[in-house]
Formats: C-alpha cells, structure tokens, sequence
C-alpha cells in the first residue's frame, strides 16, 4: 500500500531531483523536503527522505526513497507551523542568500523571519526546542501566515530558508520557481 504522503513527496523528490541545476538551493547542511499526516503529533506522522538531498554534479540527489519518521528536524518544524497552520502540511529547506529572500518577496510570498541569537537559553538547552520555537517566532512577527520562513544563523548554525505549503508537490513547484529567478540572477 502507497501511503498518500509518502506518494507525494516521492513526486516531489522527482521534480526537484529532474532540474539540472537544483543543487544550487542545497545548502551545506543538505536539503530535506516533508509533509505530514493531517493532524501530526510526532516524527511518525511525518514523511521525508532518510539521509537528506544532496547534490551531485549539479542536481539534488536523494540516497533512498521518502518514509515515515526519516527527519526529526522537518517533522518538528510542520508540527510546529501546523499547529498554527493546520493546511500547511510540507516544508522544503533550501540554503539562505539574500537574494533568495528578494525572489521570494518579489514573488508575492509573505516571508517571516527569527533570530537565533534572541532564543531563550531554556529553548536552546532542551533537546529539539529551537526550531518549534524559531516558527512560534516567525508566525508571531508576520502579520499573515508565512509561505516562507528563514534565520540568519547562529554560532555554528547555518543560516536556513524553508519554504512551506499543502503538500510537497506545492513547495516543489516554489521552489522550482524560485530557483529559476535565482539561476537568472547568476548568469
């Protein structure tokens, strides 16, 4: 049996693995792109590619095929943002630039944005309290609901831009959008 998420984000994993160039989004930490179950609680409720997409001459590379409870990271950020968002069920990370950000604005999307060296050291000392904490804080700085989220990093954390959606057909389709501006700022 194809559970639907798992489905999606399958077909997602083949659109942004079938650009040429998609590689230049992958930040150094690597990619992840995910979607939840509706009503999450929990890592398992959460579908995204086991050891992350990487690039390879060029384009994104995914090792294995999307399962259940593959990234704690992606599954805590939709929880987070789908407890404020319930029809937002996928996110992608893609690497920080500020040009990245303009596209992003040009295009019409509402960005939010924290800043990690505001977070509390109680967030920061407990284990996977960071990212639910940085998308209580973007959600609470945006006077609408983000499409896209970012920070501008932190003493050995990379600055991050994660792109959100319905579904991770959706936020394939942004970012593919997005790459093509950012790919004509770069020739």
């Amino acid at each position: 049996m194809i559970i639907m998420e798992i489905e999606n984000v399958r077909r997602a994993l083949e659109m942004i693995s079938s650009e040429d160039d998609f590689g230049i989004l992958i930040p150094e930490v690597r990619s992840n792109i995910a979607m939840a179950r509706k009503n999450p609680c929990g890592p398992e409720d959460v579908a995204a590619v086991p050891g992350r997409i990487t690039e390879f001459q060029g384009r994104a590379f995914a090792c294995r095929d999307p399962e259940y409870g593959a990234s704690s990271h992606m599954a805590r950020f939709i929880i987070a943002l789908n407890e404020h968002l319930p029809a937002r069920r996928s996110a992608l990370n893609i690497k920080f630039d500020e040009s990245i950000i303009g596209i992003c604005e040009d295009m019409g999307l509402v960005v939010s944005s924290y800043d990690r060296s505001r977070e509390p050291d109680s967030v920061r000392d407990t284990e996977g309290g960071s990212i639910p904490w940085g998308v209580e804080e973007a959600i609470r700085n945006s006077e609408s609901p983000p499409d896209v989220i970012y920070h501008r990093g932190a003493w050995g954390k990379e600055p991050m831009i994660v792109l959100t959606g319905r579904d991770a057909v959706e936020v394939a389709e942004l970012a593919i959008r997005i790459l093509r501006k950012y790919r004509s700022l770069k020739v």
